[in-house]
Parts: structure tokens; sequence; C-alpha cells
């Protein structure tokens, strides 16, 4: 079981040019005070990134993996439904650079942030 089966991440769209991903807030998601953690947020938005960024490469020579991810948390999320959507930025021989919005259900701004991601030669 991978860590989004475990969250219940759902893929909307995989593509060279954005990804979009979803979730849907249950209590295991969320903080003692009843929101959703901001590690949610971060675990959506980098594997919003590596998805777009792996979806450039040829995996069997070479894989994108997560170097370094900021985030803002801009809106706490009681409950609903959220989507990441990651763009490219930067797209190099060795990293990559996305941007990825998080939504919530009213389309506002929940988390904003960038992930840079470093080429593996495997």
């Amino acid at each position: 079981m991978t860590l989004m089966d475990h969250l219940g991440i759902h893929y909307k769209n995989i593509s060279k040019d954005s990804v979009e991903l979803e979730l849907t807030i249950e209590e295991q998601h969320k903080q003692p005070y009843g929101i959703m953690h901001g590690g949610i947020s971060a675990v959506l938005a980098e594997t919003a990134a590596s998805l777009g960024a792996n979806a450039q490469l040829d995996t069997t020579k070479e894989v994108a993996v997560g170097l370094e991810l900021n985030l803002n948390h801009l809106r706490a999320v009681p409950n609903g439904t959220i989507i990441a959507v990651a763009t490219p930025l930067h797209i190099g021989k060795k990293t990559q650079v996305w941007e990825i919005k998080i939504t919530n259900e009213q389309k506002k701004l929940v988390s904003a942030g960038r992930c840079t991601l470093f080429i593996q030669e495997l």
C-alpha cells in the first residue's frame, strides 16, 4: 500500500503540463483541533510535483525525487474535498521546480507552494 492509498489521495489528471490530485478530508487527516493537519497539504504538494516531474522522464533511466518543499498554509480546512494542482515552472536536466496550489470545494486557496526535485540517475 502506498502513502497515496493509505491517505485516500486520488488522481484526477497527470500530464507533463499539470497534475491534479483530490482528497476528501476524514478524521485521520485532522489535527487535534478538528482541522486538516498541515502535513496533509505537504504530502499532496510533493506528491503532485513528483508525479508531474516523473511524467517528464524516462523512469527506466532516471527518477525525480523531492529536494525542497516550501508551502504556505493560508486557510483552515475542517472538512470537505481539497484539490492540489501542480504546474511546472522549470524543467531542467538535473532539477525541476513545480508550483502547487491547493484549493477547497469553494475554489478558495488553502495552501500554495513550490517543490524542487532532483533528477536521479538509476
